[in-house]
């Protein structure tokens, strides 16, 4: 089984990619689950991440791989 990055860990790369509307760091909604297996299957999606941008307001999702990396960003 390939090794995969923690919940906090994920939380943490997602923290630190900034708003792609604005690029402030803020968010003041950040929801972490595990990602649904059609996401994992399509897109290698081991964490589904949900902000809210703290400035702006603006709405993200993120998927997050095993590795720690951003998958895709919506």
């Amino acid at each position: 089984m390939p090794k995969t990055i923690t919940k906090e860990r994920a939380e943490k790369v997602a923290r630190a990619h900034a708003c792609e509307h604005c690029g402030e760091y803020s968010y003041k909604k950040l929801n972490i689950k595990p990602a649904a297996a059609a996401h994992q299957k399509e897109f290698g999606e081991v964490w589904h991440c949900v902000k809210i941008c703290g400035v702006c307001g603006m709405e993200q999702e993120l998927g997050i791989d095993g590795e720690g990396e951003i998958a895709y960003v919506n």
